[in-house]
């Protein structure tokens, strides 16, 4: 069994900063990468930003760089996503995922087999 449980989410005015944490735990054996995605009402899920357990890659939307921040504990297996400058465009769930076997496309949400419940961001003006 494999679980993957975000927290962190909330209220915040725009401007404001929120930090999202992601535990995984249970028969992961072999973590390539961790990512966030999100899901806006009416929208389709896409890709935030990701970070990979070997060499500590971290790709990110246009949308969100210099204003997000994904970090990782391996020791944990956990990942964090620091949202600072955050806009009501940002209000969405936000879904954590973990890689762990190959292939691996980094802004694919189909390459990512564990997916935890998401937590959800709202950002008000």
């Amino acid at each position: 069994q494999v679980h993957v449980v975000e927290s962190g989410g909330g209220l915040v005015q725009a401007g404001g900063s929120l930090r999202l944490s992601c535990a995984a735990s249970g028969s992961i054996f072999r973590v390539n990468a961790m990512g966030w995605f999100r899901q806006a009402p009416g929208k389709e899920r896409e890709f935030v930003a990701a970070i990979t357990w070997s060499g500590s890659s971290t790709p990110y939307a246009d949308s969100v760089k210099g204003r997000f921040a994904i970090s990782r504990d391996n020791a944990k297996n956990m990942v964090y996503l620091q949202m600072n400058s955050l806009k009501p465009e940002d209000t969405a769930v936000y879904y954590c995922a973990v890689d762990s076997d190959p292939p691996y496309v980094y802004h694919a949400a189909q390459t990512y087999e564990y997916w935890g419940q998401g937590t959800q961001v709202t950002v008000s003006s």
